[in-house]
C-alpha cells in the first residue's frame, strides 16, 4: 500500500500540524518560494512518487491561499504522486453558491472546478456552508460533520433546560439535528437583510422562557446575526445564551461585537486561526484535529468514514 505524506500551505499550518500529530506522522517539507512581486513557487522538498498525498489548506482570504493550494496540487502530480486529496477544514467562497441574483458568479462551483483542473483525486471538508455544494465536485467528497466536536462539548455542559436555536432560517436543518440529538426543542430567529452582512429586522419563531439556549450555524463573520440574535433571545426569557459555530471567519467588528454581546461563550473550530491582537475572552476553541486524523487514515485505508458521524 502506498504511504501516506501529509502536507500544508503556509497559512493552516498550525492545524496541520496538529493533525499529522494525531495521524502519527511528521508533517512533511514543503518550501514557498515567492518572487518580489508576490507570486508563489511552492515546491515539496522531499520525494512524493507514488505515494497518498493529503494537503491541508483552508480557503479563506486572501486569495492567495486558494492559489498556493492550487499551486500544491499540480506541484503533488507532476511529481507523480499516487493520489491527491485536498484536505480543506474551511472551504471559502462556499457563500456564493447560486444565483440569487442577476449576473453574478456561483462562486463555490468555480472553486470546484478549480481544484479539479488542478489535479486533485478527492477533498475532504468539513460543515459546508449548503450540503448540495458536494454536488459541485465531480470528484469524491468526504464531507465531514461538526456535531462530532461539538455535541460531547455540549454535553459536558450539563444544561438543565436545554434549548436549540437557528440564528436564521437557513441554518434550520443544521440546527435540529441537534435538539434531536438532545430530544430538546428548538426556536428560529427569522432576519431579513437589505444588504450583505447587515441585518434590518429579526423577530423569534418560539419561546424561550427560562431556557439554556444554544444557537448554532456553520460559521460566523462580523457577528451581527449573531448577537442580535443574542439579545433577542434574552429579550423574550431566556436564561442563558451560547453560541457553537464552526468556522470562526470573525471579520470587521466581530471580535468587539462578541465580546459586548450578551453571549455567554461561542465555541468555535480551529478550522480557521484566531487573531492574536483581540479580545477571545468569550470564545472558546475545540480542534478538529483528531477528527481530520481518523478520516485520513480511513481514507488510505479504503474504509467507510461513516463512524466519524455522530448520529452512528
Amino acid at each position: 500500500m502506498a504511504s501516506v505524506k501529509i502536507f500544508s500551505g503556509k497559512s493552516t499550518k498550525y492545524l496541520a500540524t496538529k493533525i499529522a500529530h494525531a495521524y502519527g506522522k511528521p508533517l512533511g517539507e514543503v518550501t514557498l518560494q515567492e518572487f518580489s512581486d508576490g507570486e508563489m513557487s511552492p515546491f515539496f522538498t522531499e520525494s512524493v512518487r507514488g505515494c497518498d498525498v493529503f494537503i491541508i489548506q483552508s480557503t479563506f482570504p486572501p486569495a492567495d491561499n486558494f492559489m498556493e493550494l492550487l499551486l500544491m496540487i499540480d506541484a503533488a502530480k507532476r511529481a507523480s504522486a499516487k493520489y491527491v486529496t485536498v484536505v480543506v477544514p474551511y472551504f471559502g467562497y462556499a457563500r456564493q453558491d447560486r444565483k440569487d441574483k442577476p449576473r453574478v458568479a456561483i462562486a463555490a462551483k468555480l472553486m470546484a472546478n478549480l481544484l479539479s483542473a488542478a489535479g486533485a483525486d478527492r477533498i475532504m471538508t468539513c460543515d459546508l456552508h449548503a450540503d448540495q455544494i458536494q454536488g459541485f465536485f465531480d470528484i469524491p467528497v468526504d464531507h465531514l460533520d461538526g456535531t462530532a466536536i461539538f455535541i460531547p462539548y455540549i454535553r459536558s455542559l450539563n444544561l438543565e433546560n436545554i434549548m436549540f436555536a437557528s440564528p436564521d432560517v437557513g441554518g434550520v436543518k443544521r440546527t435540529r439535528s441537534f435538539a434531536k440529538f438532545f430530544n430538546a426543542e428548538m426556536v428560529v430567529c427569522d432576519k431579513y437583510r437589505e444588504r450583505a452582512n447587515e441585518v434590518a429586522t429579526m423577530r423569534l419563531i418560539g419561546d424561550v422562557e427560562g431556557k439554556d439556549v444554544v444557537m448554532v450555524d456553520d460559521l460566523i463573520d462580523t457577528g451581527g446575526t449573531m448577537c442580535k440574535a443574542a439579545a433577542l433571545l434574552k429579550d423574550k426569557g431566556a436564561t442563558s445564551v451560547r453560541a457553537v459555530v464552526t468556522h470562526p471567519v470573525l471579520s470587521g467588528k466581530a471580535y468587539e461585537n462578541i465580546s459586548n454581546s450578551v453571549l455567554e461563550e461561542l465555541a468555535v473550530t480551529d478550522s480557521l486561526p484566531l487573531r492574536t491582537d483581540k479580545d477571545t475572552s468569550k470564545i472558546k476553541v475545540l480542534t478538529v484535529s483528531d477528527l481530520f486524523a481518523k478520516a485520513i487514515r480511513k481514507i488510505h485505508d479504503h474504509e467507510s468514514i461513516s463512524s466519524l458521524f455522530i448520529e452512528s
